[in-house]
């Protein structure tokens, strides 16, 4: 099987992926998100539900109609297209098959803790720690849930996922608070040191 790239973002994923289940409203699509817990596994906003919905449309991945109610406004129902299946087929097998590294602004914070007291990068990852903590308890929360409802077991594995990620994050940042404490830093090296050394070494077998 080959595997493509796929040329939808992430968040169209999303909502498309609910369109493949059945016509929606976008107020629905917005309380489905809500009820099955996505946000803790994928990143989409309320006020981006419409925007997205606009490009899916633009690009023929989508249809919309108008209908009437009997009171109110009109409401606007979005169907998905036979493109728009093929699109989500392609990334799909692009999302399961490609690995991505995760890039956090948590390694720029250890990359750059040299400019805080070793005490204060201890009290910053014990605070994570806390996040940490929380966000397992409500995890472990939504996944019970999940389950109470009967949901299948692909459902029930997003959060399984999620809570090995984020138990292994702490077990990490609970080892590396012990070595902040125990090793302390060095004074982090000046910018002009830096530069200077690598003048001296322009040239050398190896470079820089």
């Amino acid at each position: 099987m080959k595997y493509q790239d796929p040329v939808i973002s992430e968040r169209e994923v999303a909502v498309l992926g609910l369109l493949c289940e059945r016509p929606l409203y976008g107020y629905t699509i917005e309380k489905i998100i809500e009820v099955r817990g996505m946000r803790y596994w994928t990143k989409i906003g309320f006020s981006s539900i419409y925007y997205v919905l606009k490009r899916l449309e633009g690009r023929g991945l989508i249809t919309s109609t108008c209908e009437q109610q009997e009171s109110g406004p009109s409401r606007r129902i979005y169907t998905i297209t036979p493109a728009g299946l093929r699109e989500m087929q392609r990334a799909v097998k692009g999302f399961l098959s490609a690995y991505t590294q995760n890039i956090s602004a948590f390694d720029l914070g250890i990359a750059n803790l040299t400019l805080l007291p070793p005490k204060d990068v201890a009290s910053c990852l014990k605070h994570r720690l806390r996040m940490i903590d929380k966000a397992v308890s409500i995890v472990t929360s939504r996944r019970e849930e999940k389950l109470r409802e009967g949901r299948p077991y692909y459902v029930i594995a997003l959060f399984d996922r999620a809570l090995v990620h984020i138990r292994a994050e702490r077990d990490w940042v609970a080892g590396f608070i012990r070595v902040v404490q125990e090793n302390g830093h060095a004074r982090r090296v000046p910018v002009a040191s830096v530069s200077r050394h690598r003048i001296r070494l322009k040239g050398t077998a190896g470079g820089i």
